[in-house]
């Protein structure tokens, strides 16, 4: 099953389980960073360009079902649901 990155409008449900909150993600991250060194030799990343994303896997921390991961509208999820 291929699971999209939630926006702003969507969020991840698990429909085996219900699970709103708590997901294991994998994802593949491409990306070229501007690092700068201090005299002493440290470092710090001061930016990051993303070049490309993948993302492997979605699973419920809960269940562990990988197979139930669905985008919901964030406006259709209940309180009920998330104090479940």
């Amino acid at each position: 099953m291929s699971v999209a990155i939630p926006d702003a409008q969507t969020r991840w449900r698990c429909a085996g389980c219900g699970n709103l909150t708590r997901f294991d993600v994998t994802r593949s991250r491409r990306t070229t960073q501007f690092w700068h060194f201090d005299l002493a030799g440290d470092h710090q990343v001061e930016e990051t360009t993303v070049l490309a994303e993948d993302l492997e896997t979605v699973s419920c921390r809960w269940c562990g079902r990988a197979d139930a991961i669905e985008l919901v509208d964030r406006a259709s999820v209940t309180a009920a649901e998330i104090s479940e």
